[in-house]
């Protein structure tokens, strides 16, 4: 499945939990050398296991490389309880409330398709499931990201402060002097 120890796995749960902290601070919170800590750190990016700095996990590298999208149908009165029921799950990745055909989707994750069962099965017995859908991702093409957005974001922002201020039309003359 993987190749990661109980320390490794140790480490990633931190850099989850604060993907802020500091080496020093990650060897501190483990009880390991403040070298342990960075040299692993370092082997799991080289690895792929860690990205973006080491803050995201690949979770197929770590033995979670079935992915499913689910639609669930649900009795309102109990969408409160069913979305507590499914953060209970940990395979669930991400849950949104959506229009359309179904009332909630959710992202999860399993290590095979009887660890994907069992979590369906889970699912199912949330008090207010009424039935559910599931979708299998066969291959990710473009992964969660943000950047793009971003950098259009930074491109508009810089190309409106490169734009000279626009003078107010001077009265009686009717020309811009901008």
């Amino acid at each position: 499945m993987n190749s990661l120890d109980p320390t490794d796995l140790r480490i990633l749960l931190e850099l989850v939990k604060d993907p802020r902290v500091q080496i020093g601070e990650l060897s501190d919170a483990l009880g390991i050398a403040r070298n342990t800590a960075q040299t692993r750190v370092r082997r799991m990016l080289r690895s792929g296991i860690l990205h973006d700095g080491g803050r995201e996990i690949d979770l197929e590298a770590v033995g979670y490389d079935v992915v499913a999208f689910v639609t669930i149908e649900v009795n309102h009165r109990e969408l409160d309880g069913v979305v507590a029921g499914l953060r209970l799950i940990p395979q669930v990745l991400e849950v949104h409330e959506i229009s359309g055909r179904g009332d909630v989707w959710c992202r999860l994750v399993a290590t095979d398709t009887h660890n994907l069962q069992t979590a369906l099965r889970s699912i199912l017995r949330i008090k207010g499931v009424i039935r559910t859908e599931t979708v299998l991702a066969l291959h990710t093409h473009i992964p969660y990201r943000t950047e793009p957005l971003i950098s259009r974001l930074a491109q508009g922002a810089a190309g409106t402060a490169a734009r000279p201020a626009r003078r107010a039309v001077a009265a009686g003359d009717g020309t811009d002097a901008g």
